[in-house]
């Protein structure tokens, strides 16, 4: 008896810890709360060197130009009753073409400039750029990696229907936690105006990511921590780690999608896009940038990743 009694406390210490370890990488990685953490990641040191020699980070090179832009503000409710914000660019000359820019984990919608810029003085698009729920202007107490972001997406193209009409014709371009959102997105059913995909360093599924990241921050195996902080995470925010997968999604999508990744990220490690590349059912291109790291592709070949752009939407959007 005294056994079985020492046996039960050591089980409800263990998972008490356990708990409140799950809540704490909850508030660490999925509550809406500061992020500023990530700097000091050493996965991310080039963007952080990048910044320091350049006064700032690499996605707001073009706040100047950011600054000179009339934007127009979109605003909807999200089917769970957020307000969701977006800043909205036309062309220089009338089009039926719309750029939906998706930001990364802990942005927001203005550290999209370079590709905004890319999309409406280079390319020829409007440009929608919205703050992902649990970011910038937008509400909501969670950050979904993707997964509810994907319904709120599939709304924002809505919106450019109602806005464009049916000859709308539209690309979805994001980067890092944008990228896997709009593969993500990818996977539900589109209307056919959306042309094309373009990801930037997107992962392969929360789960994996997640996991590989607790490893390299914390030297911690993904068992028991990964799946205790999902069930918190369904608990609060209503998903589990290992249904927000782009892995998945790709596998279903019918939308032409431009695969891009650096060959020096670690953060979200190249083998990844390898993984989503082989996957992916529809039309389909690869770009690997030699020497970019996490978010970097662009900033490392700025005249190859506009190319590579350039050459695989034309194929879809006349």
């Amino acid at each position: 008896m005294q056994m079985f009694i020492t046996v039960l406390i050591l089980l409800l210490i263990i998972a008490a810890a356990l708990a409140g370890s799950s809540f704490y990488f909850y508030r660490v990685a999925v509550a809406r709360a500061d992020k500023s953490f990530l700097r000091r990641h050493p996965d991310l040191a080039e963007l952080g060197a990048s910044a320091e020699k350049n006064g700032e980070s690499p996605f707001t090179f073009n706040k100047e130009w950011w600054n000179r832009q009339a934007f127009v503000d979109w605003s909807l409710t999200s089917d769970d009753g957020l307000r969701l914000e977006a800043y909205y660019l036309a062309a220089n000359r009338p089009t039926d073409k719309t750029a939906i820019l998706a930001h990364g984990y802990s942005g927001q919608a203005d550290q999209m400039g370079e590709f905004a810029r890319l999309f409406k003085d280079t390319l020829g698009f409007n440009v929608l750029i919205p703050d992902a729920r649990g970011h910038g202007r937008s509400e909501g107490k969670y950050i979904g990696f993707g997964w509810p972001e994907r319904k709120d997406i599939v709304d924002w193209i809505g919106e450019v229907l109602k806005h464009s009409g049916k000859k709308a014709q539209i690309v979805l371009h994001g980067i890092s936690m944008g990228g896997a959102t709009v593969m993500m997105t990818g996977g539900e059913p589109l209307p056919p105006n959306v042309k094309a995909i373009v990801e930037d360093c997107g992962y392969t599924s929360v789960k994996e990511q997640l996991s590989y990241q607790l490893k390299r921050m914390y030297r911690m195996p993904w068992f028991p921590m990964i799946p205790a902080t999902s069930l918190v995470t369904k608990l609060l925010a209503g998903y589990f780690f290992g249904e927000a997968s782009a892995l998945a999604q790709v596998k279903k999508s019918k939308t032409p999608t431009l695969f891009i990744h650096g060959d020096a990220d670690i953060f979200v490690p190249t083998r990844m896009v390898r993984e989503l590349y082989a996957s992916a059912s529809a039309d389909k291109s690869l770009y690997i940038v030699p020497g970019a790291g996490h978010g970097l592709a662009r900033t490392t070949d700025p005249a190859g990743y506009d190319r590579e752009i350039s050459l695989f939407i034309g194929h879809y959007v006349k």
